[in-house]
């Protein structure tokens, strides 16, 4: 047996696979993999764009995400704009604080609730998030080159399947 050290992510995923086998003997053994796989990708990918697009600019990924929600569907209050985003209230509540601090975001009273605002960006939030998803496109364009067109939307498919069919069990998490 290999020593932890010694373990790649793959190398990692065989042993576990093993050690689950021996303690519960036949189990969901595709699923561990498909959703170990899945969360290890989501991980690379966001390190990789907030590493090499977003840090560089100052940014964190979850800035990004509510700025690029803001200049596409905004103005939209913090409730609209976590549900969007899949983040929590308060993430989004304290993300929009050193954003409006450095003139990318404006809050704005809404009329209809007094202790609600609205979020948008402002002319310089908007220079910011087209020239970064601009960036950021370009990465994301060179992740998913070494899959065709027709991969590319088989994936899209099967992730869409996966995530909208859960209505069989309580699933615990944002929209």
């Amino acid at each position: 047996m290999s020593a932890p050290r010694d373990l790649d992510y793959w190398s990692f995923v065989e042993l576990a696979q093993e050690r689950l086998n021996s303690r519960f003997g036949e189990h969901n053994r595709g699923a561990t993999e498909v959703l170990l796989t899945l969360n290890r990708a989501s991980d690379i990918v966001t390190y990789d764009l907030e590493s090499s697009v977003h840090r560089p600019r100052g940014r964190s990924w979850s800035a990004y995400r509510l700025m690029f929600v803001t200049w596409l569907a905004g103005p939209v209050e913090p409730n609209v704009a976590a549900r969007l985003t899949g983040m929590s209230r308060a993430a989004v509540s304290n993300l929009a604080k050193p954003l409006v601090e450095a003139g990318v975001l404006k809050k704005t009273p809404v009329s209809h609730d007094g202790r609600s605002v609205q979020l948008s960006l402002t002319e310089a939030g908007e220079r910011e998030i087209a020239e970064t998803f601009r960036e950021q496109n370009d990465r994301e364009a060179a992740w998913v080159d070494v899959l065709s067109d027709a991969e590319q939307q088989i994936l899209v498919m099967l992730l869409n399947k996966l995530i909208t069919n859960r209505s069989q069990f309580d699933v615990r998490g944002r929209n």
